[in-house]
């Protein structure tokens, strides 16, 4: 049972980071000269990348 509690701290603990994160840079757009804390763009990029590896790895293991 402790395991399965550092686990969930786990997940929300990165929720909750990338979150603000968003959140701290939604408020900012407001002010001008603001640079943002993380560039979506290239986050988006990532997240495209590593889901295209994770699928063509699955299609590896299965056969398909």
């Amino acid at each position: 049972m402790p395991d399965m509690r550092f686990f969930f701290g786990l997940i929300i603990g990165c929720v909750l980071t990338v979150g603000s994160a968003y959140v701290f840079d939604k408020v900012c757009t407001s002010v001008p000269d603001a640079k943002p804390m993380v560039n979506w763009d290239v986050v988006a990029n990532d997240w495209g990348h590593l889901t295209t590896l994770a699928r063509e790895g699955w299609k590896k293991i299965t056969g398909r």
